[in-house]
């Protein structure tokens, strides 16, 4: 699970601005890349799974629906896919990799939905707290898991071109904010930020050489978990990964509104206002467009959720360099979760969108309808 709760905290209270230089540095900064339009999208990566144990989907007036076309239907112009190496030996089983991920991009592109592929590089959830290596590759040295990055992402990229899929983004790499492929590529805060960043930046951009090598116009995300954190000291780690040489298109944003705080102006909270305010510096520093590309709210409370996704989209749909918002697994209903979660002692996703009965809640309607 994702456990957005902790979000960039584990990072930030560990002393992560030990050896940052507070003062402004002058990056180069790439021709700017504007999106036309403000994109409103889904991660709906669980969906197939869902479906296989016996979930069904209905739009509002009970009728069955294919989940994308209800996506599409309901006014979402995109998904998001999440790909990992081998699901199967890892333990959780065969959902999310190539063949999965390549049956659900061909739903999507049925209904004219752009699609944004999300590369763990690794078997299971990567985020803030774990980057673990797939297994296949746990004994590779750091060239060898260059190579290693590279085929895997031309592999799943040439796949969904080969079948007439049009990917407008890839992450290389998910909430990316202590590196990727521990422990190679994670980012050791003990060295100097001239050299804490050198592995992962290596890994990171063979990365996005190797979806560039397939996509020259997909925009490429870096993506950092913490939309708040991610602008302080003038956007500190972007600038910083830059400096060190990594490349990227577009940054790709976490949010995840504070339960009794989401319309707070209180510095460091994690609100809607907050946000809205670091994604319109982010762009200003960076020159490049930002999007939220994970959000959600708890569903214990759906008419509040529904104020806060519509808050959420409404704010930031007017920011200029803002491309658009995901809403994380929208299709999950609190109940419904992986079999391999009982394994862990896991319980359900409740930051899902959708009610017992296959229907679009609260929030998802005040999100799409924003």
């Amino acid at each position: 699970m994702k456990a957005k709760v902790l979000m960039c905290t584990l990072v930030a209270s560990a002393g992560l601005f030990m050896g940052c230089d507070p003062k402004p540095v002058d990056p180069v900064v790439p021709p700017i890349q504007q999106e036309e339009t403000f994109i409103k999208g889904a991660d709906v990566s669980w969906c197939s799974e869902m479906e296989a144990s016996g979930r069904k989907f209905y739009n509002a007036k009970g009728e069955g629906r294919d989940l994308f076309a209800l996506m599409k239907e309901s006014g979402l112009g995109a998904v998001r896919l999440r790909v990992w190496v081998n699901p199967s030996k890892f333990g959780y089983g065969a959902w999310c990799d190539k063949a999965d991920v390549i049956a659900k991009a061909k739903r999507a592109k049925a209904q004219g939905l752009k699609v944004m592929v999300d590369f763990h590089y690794s078997d299971f959830f990567a985020d803030p707290s774990r980057q673990t290596t797939p297994l296949d590759w746990k004994d590779m040295s750091l060239s060898e898991l260059q190579q290693a990055v590279s085929v895997h992402t031309k592999e799943i990229l040439q796949a969904l071109k080969s079948e007439g899929v049009d990917v407008a983004w890839v992450q290389t790499g998910n909430e990316i904010n202590s590196g990727m492929l521990w422990d190679s590529g994670k980012i050791d805060w003990n060295k100097d930020a001239k050299t804490r960043y050198n592995t992962f930046v290596q890994l990171h951009n063979t990365a996005y050489d190797a979806v560039k090598s397939v996509y020259s116009d997909a925009s490429v995300i870096m993506h950092y978990a913490g939309t708040v954190k991610a602008a302080e000291w003038d956007g500190w780690f972007f600038k910083e990964v830059r400096e060190a040489g990594a490349k990227f298109d577009m940054i790709g944003l976490s949010l995840y509104p504070d339960f009794s705080s989401w319309s707070s102006t209180e510095s460091g909270v994690e609100s809607n206002p907050n946000a809205a305010a670091a994604v319109s510096s982010l762009h200003t520093l960076f020159n490049v467009p930002v999007m939220v590309v994970e959000t959600g709210f708890s569903s214990s409370d759906s008419a509040l959720a529904a104020r806060v996704m519509a808050d959420l989209v409404g704010r930031l749909s007017k920011i200029k360099g803002c491309s658009g918002v995901f809403y994380w697994e929208p299709e999950v209903d609190g109940k419904w979760k992986p079999s391999y979660y009982s394994t862990l002692g896991w319980q359900a996703y409740q930051m899902g969108a959708f009610t017992l009965d296959g229907k679009p809640g609260e929030a998802f309607e005040a999100f799409a309808a924003s």
